[in-house]
């Protein structure tokens, strides 16, 4: 009987995992469903202001989300939107929390070269905002520029290390935009260590 309870013991102790084993898988898990939640889902912010979105989409066809819209109905939309906030502007062209609104309009209708246009800005204004030079980062990925947004999402860590989403954008665009999947493992490491 006590060479059963050895074995029996034995048998527990090597299928059992290690807390570091555990621990390894627990994290690529999270990543994995963290790194397809945001490809299926998409990263866009939600509108700001209910009736702006009930405005945007009243010119829609009924039954149409925004994904469903041309990207001329997508750049009337923003254009739409963006009026009130752009005659703002106009009185005041440095109104740092203006051009960010004006920008983040943008980048939710997909017009990312006018999104650019405004975090560019925005960013001379408050060059160490890591939320504002990460989404500036992200319209540059959008357009097709991964290297630049890598630097700029750079940028965003050396102002602010540990940064959640710059880590996770920096780990997408090394994923995708350079077939890293090392570095976007690291980064995401990196996002777990700090948060």
């Amino acid at each position: 009987m006590g060479a059963a309870r050895t074995t029996h013991a034995q048998v527990r102790n090597e299928a059992s995992w290690s807390s570091t084993q555990a621990y390894i898988l627990a994290a690529f898990c999270l990543l994995l469903g963290v790194a397809l939640g945001y490809l299926f889902r998409g990263s866009g912010s939600a509108v700001e202001d209910p009736a702006a979105a009930t405005t945007a989409n009243s010119s829609a066809p009924q039954g149409a989300s925004q994904k469903q819209l041309s990207p001329e109905q997508q750049r009337e939309m923003a254009e739409r939107a963006a009026a009130p906030l752009l005659s703002t502007l106009s009185a005041n062209p440095n109104d740092f929390d203006t051009l960010v609104k004006v920008a983040n309009l943008y980048y939710d209708g997909q017009q990312f070269p006018d999104a650019i246009k405004y975090y560019e800005r925005a960013l001379k204004i408050s060059p160490d905002n890591p939320d504002v030079r990460t989404d500036f980062g992200t319209a540059l990925w959008y357009m097709g520029e991964a290297d630049k947004a890598i630097a700029e999402f750079q940028k965003s860590l050396k102002s602010r290390p540990g940064h959640p989403e710059t880590l996770f954008n920096l780990g997408v665009v090394r994923w995708q935009g350079k077939m890293d999947p090392k570095g976007a493992v690291q980064a995401w490491e990196e996002l777990l260590r700090q948060n």
